[in-house]
């Protein structure tokens, strides 16, 4: 077989035959088993293998599983034949489906977590090999299935009785006497939040947790955390006090930025794919508009922090950063406040010199699951509204009229003004950020103006 390899999908939903180009000549013959850039181009997981297992069967009709381990993996032959089987034991509408396929060194088989993997050798001196993205532990529990289920319906050539079966496979129980393997769930850290209720409400199969129920201040907590359940993290929890991280420096850093660090390499380890949520402080606002590129440059201790997080994030080898700006959810956020001291007859000073869009935690939600249900690159992601950038005091404005005041009761003011004689973490004067990368997977960002109308109008409190 010459070319370039091709993939295959079967009954089984994630389970990926791969016909492999076999170079032969008189030494014998050469494969690529396992080339990330061209399996990926086919449609293949970026599974992230950590081992390499190689099984030796001396003779024909060594037959092994069947077997569901907690990890994905890439099944191949170095030599001789198999005959593979795979039943799918997750729960859903596929549960029980069966697929045989014969491997040779010009097959190989990706098996998603949760499907099942037997084979049976077809020539004396096999070697089965199989990449696996999580590592084997003595203490390991997985479900496992008698061979000779006939539910399954798989034709062994070498029968069963007479093959060679260990004695711990032949004691494994029928498809009908287990559970299925449950589905690994999303979790959102920092659910209580604005950006995590808003995301609970978009991932409702979600896990979602507060600092209540795990500190992410506490590295011993995090490491014991059972990461091995979650195939997306989404880590909304943060530091989120601007003026208030001048002083709690360390509490700061240990949110922003420790706590991602160690979650990028617990993403590494267990194979989860992590979301980390950034901000505009990362830049020190001298540009007008701010790429995904631009160097950081942030100018407070919570920029500092949040920068140091996306650093940190960066090095997990499936990760979203997405940048955000001026964020409006469900609790205390700038647009609540203008509403209540409209309603209240008072007339603020906001500053006019600070630039940016509005961010609504639904758009945010709705982008981070456009990303993910695409299977975007990963890396950095710009995400807010749409619409011309305005400053604070133009929001102010908006809000005033929308709840019934006149916007001329908002008197702009200087950044130097309002912060005469309060101490306050430096600003940065631009925070409008493009979006274009976003935009060129297919999202199409919402108008900020229609949003913060629609925020108003349903938000009860701001309704009064």
């Amino acid at each position: 077989m010459s070319g370039e390899p091709t993939i295959e999908r079967t009954a089984i939903p994630g389970l990926l035959v791969l016909r492999l180009p076999v170079h032969a000549d008189e030494r014998g013959w050469f494969k690529e088993n396992w080339q990330r850039q061209k399996m990926l181009a086919l449609g293949l997981p970026d599974f992230g293998p950590v081992q390499n297992n190689v099984s030796f069967n001396a003779r024909r009709g060594a037959t092994r599983g069947f077997h569901a381990e907690p990890w994905d993996k890439l099944v191949s032959v170095a030599s001789g034949r198999v005959l593979a089987a795979w039943v799918d034991l997750r729960a859903g509408d596929s549960f029980g489906s069966t697929v045989t396929v014969e491997i040779d060194p010009g097959v190989a088989v990706f098996v998603p977590r949760g499907v099942g993997n037997a084979y049976q050798a077809l020539e004396d001196a096999t070697a089965y090999t199989y990449l696996v993205n999580g590592h084997w532990r003595a203490d390991m529990t997985y479900p496992a299935l008698d061979l000779a289920d006939p539910d399954l319906g798989v034709a062994w050539p070498v029968p069963l009785d007479v093959a060679e079966v260990s004695a711990k496979d032949r004691a494994n129980p029928r498809l009908a006497e287990i559970e299925p393997v449950p589905a690994r769930r999303a979790l959102v850290l920092g659910a209580g939040g604005q950006l995590g209720r808003a995301l609970m409400a978009a991932f409702p199969g979600a896990r979602g947790v507060t600092r209540a129920e795990l500190d992410l201040a506490d590295p011993a907590a995090v490491a014991d955390w059972a990461w091995h359940e979650h195939d997306t993290v989404l880590n909304a929890a943060a530091h989120t006090g601007v003026d208030a991280a001048e002083q709690d420096r360390a509490v700061a850093w240990a949110l922003n930025a420790s706590a991602p660090a160690q979650l990028a390499g617990l993403a590494a380890r267990h194979g989860f794919t992590l979301v980390h949520y950034s901000t505009d402080y990362v830049f020190d606002g001298t540009r007008a508009e701010h790429p995904e590129d631009e160097p950081l440059s942030p100018l407070g201790v919570y920029g500092q922090s949040k920068a140091a997080g996306e650093v940190a994030v960066g090095t997990a080898p499936r990760h979203y950063v997405l940048r955000t700006s001026w964020l409006v959810g469900e609790g205390p956020n700038f647009v609540r406040t203008m509403c209540r001291l409209a309603r209240e007859g008072v007339s603020p000073s906001v500053v006019d010199d600070q630039v940016g869009r509005l961010t609504f935690a639904d758009e945010l939600a709705r982008a981070t699951r456009h990303l993910l249900e695409v299977a975007a690159a990963y890396g950095t992601y710009h995400v807010t509204n749409a619409g011309p950038p305005t400053s604070w005091a133009d929001v102010a404005r908006q809000v005033f009229e929308l709840c019934g005041r006149d916007p001329r009761d908002v008197t702009p003011v200087s950044t130097q003004e309002y912060a005469a004689g309060r101490a306050l973490a430096p600003r940065p004067p631009w925070s409008t950020l493009s979006s274009s990368r976003l935009e060129a997977t297919g999202f199409v960002p919402g108008d900020a103006g229609e949003a913060l109308r629609r925020y108003l109008s349903d938000d009860p409190v701001s309704a009064g």
